[in-house]
């Protein structure tokens, strides 16, 4: 369960400092049906860029902003539909786009999960306490966002090999910036940096997106009801909804898949991985180059009794479609495809482990053998705006992009995807991989043998909190109307 005690003292000093400086929460309700925020704060929006640092653009976290950067309104779930053309595969492989989240990527709900039900209940004081944000790297960015809306200060970790242009962000709204060592799937050196900090600090409360189950509750809440109003908007009377396929993490996004199993209980679950950091398929390890996924342990967060399927995606798949999809002439190859050029025009919205998302899909079409009136969700969490400096580093590398070059690449990766690296769970295999978190969690970071027994033979583990919107949503309205700004308005 997510502790909602309220601890008064630090409270009173929250709602006063929230007070001073004009913040107003939205409530998940809120993110979920942006139509419920009050025409005022709409009316503010309207003159705000959608990553501008101003507290307004809380009410932004939702997956239905208007697709634009500056004064942007509501409407429908942003999503797209992927042609076989492009796929290889007849199923409809539908994505939720996360480009359109300030931030540009949906890390920013994750971290309001996590640190919103802290500030509600007056556990994490804003007026002397730092958070913290260990990650690979947009959970940090969408954490200093989402702190710096509400008048907090952090302090990120990230491995030093991650994207240049996540550091040069970060330097301007964190703090204080902690590179570690290593590269994507380097966690435990983060996990090593939070237990110093610790030991040494006392103005400090550490949001690990691997254990916060905010994170999963948010993703459970607010992108699980955006899939199922975007199959509500799509499912004709011959189309089936077959299963949902999402690179894991933090196993934050993956969340979705409860809320979407109790809609549809034939549903699948598919988790995916670097081939080159197999955990979950092997437990094995690595380091690899698809940014913000497999870390080389299983999160805590993960319910695997949900999990149906596992695979693994080459990271030299994903590079080199990055090249593809954004190289002149990989789009004109597309386009001589007979993929449409209003889609060719958007496969920027796709950062790399949205194309790792995307593999996924087309693998688990063909492992299923899935026909035009099945469908397939999954979502791209980040564009490339977040990832130029990987492209540059790829041109400087492998020199220029041809029609030669892109032809091998979609007749390789994208037709010639395959179903190697795929494995069906039964019983034994989930608990199997649920197991694993014994090493990281219990061993090392200081979780309990019994708790661990419990998300696996409690169904009312997980349940539970699930259950705790309401409840934060009651504690996010009472926030409010202490510091009396909804009433101002």
């Amino acid at each position: 369960m997510i502790d909602l005690t309220i601890h008064e003292e630090q409270l009173r000093r929250t709602v006063r400092r929230a007070r001073e400086r004009n913040i107003i929460i939205p409530t998940f309700a809120q993110m979920k049906d942006p139509r419920l925020i009050p025409a005022p704060i709409k009316a503010q929006l309207g003159q705000l860029g959608l990553w501008d640092v101003d507290s307004r653009n809380l009410f932004r976290i939702t997956w239905k902003n208007e697709p634009v950067a500056q004064g942007g309104s509501f409407g429908g779930v942003n999503y797209v539909e992927l042609p076989p053309a492009l796929t290889g595969v007849p199923a409809r492989i539908i994505a939720l786009v996360g480009k359109w989240f300030p931030t540009g990527a949906h890390k920013v709900g994750a971290t309001f999960g996590c640190l919103v039900p802290r500030l509600v209940t007056g556990q994490f004081d804003p007026t002397y306490q730092k958070a913290v944000w260990p990650s690979t790297g947009n959970y940090c960015r969408g954490g200093a966002y989402d702190a710096t809306l509400l008048a907090c200060e952090s302090i990120a970790i990230l491995p030093e090999e991650m994207s240049r242009e996540r550091f040069e962000w970060l330097s301007n709204f964190a703090g204080e910036v902690i590179a570690t060592p290593g590269c994507e799937s380097n966690v435990k050196e983060i996990f090593d940096k939070c237990w110093e900090l610790r030991r040494t600090r006392e103005d400090i409360v550490i949001f690990n997106q691997f254990d916060e189950f905010g994170n999963h509750l948010w993703h459970y809440e607010v992108t699980g009801q955006a899939m199922e109003e975007v199959l509500q908007q799509e499912l004709g009377p011959r189309d089936r909804y077959f299963g949902l396929v999402l690179t894991t993490g933090s196993a934050g996004t993956i969340g979705c898949g409860d809320y979407m199993k109790k809609i549809f209980p034939a549903s699948k679950v598919v988790a995916s991985e670097a081939l080159q950091c197999p955990t979950l398929m092997l437990n094995g390890f690595g380091g690899h180059r698809i940014e913000g996924i497999g870390d080389k342990h299983v999160p805590w967060i993960h319910n695997l009794r949900n999990t149906d399927m596992v695979m693994a995606i080459d990271d030299e798949a994903c590079m080199s479609l990055v090249r593809l999809f954004n190289e002149p002439a990989g789009r004109a190859h597309l386009l001589r495809q007979g993929v449409p050029q209003a889609l060719v025009e958007e496969l920027d919205l796709l950062g790399i482990s949205s194309i790792a998302n995307v593999l996924s899909a087309i693998k688990m079409a063909k492992w299923y053998e899935l026909d035009e009136n099945e469908v397939v969700l999954t979502v791209l969490t980040d564009s490339m705006e977040l990832y130029g400096s990987r492209l540059r580093e790829l041109r400087q590398e492998h020199g220029e992009y041809g029609e030669l070059e892109a032809a091998a690449d979609y007749e390789r990766y994208l037709l010639g995807c395959g179903i190697d690296y795929v494995e069906e769970l039964g019983y034994w295999d989930r608990k199997r991989i649920h197991n694993l978190k014994y090493f990281t969690w219990v061993e090392q970071q200081d979780k309990t043998y019994q708790e661990i027994q419990q998300q696996w033979y409690e169904p009312d583990y997980w349940n539970d909190i699930q259950g705790q919107v309401e409840e934060i949503d009651e504690l996010i309205q009472e926030f409010n109307q202490r510091t009396g700004l909804l009433e101002d308005l």
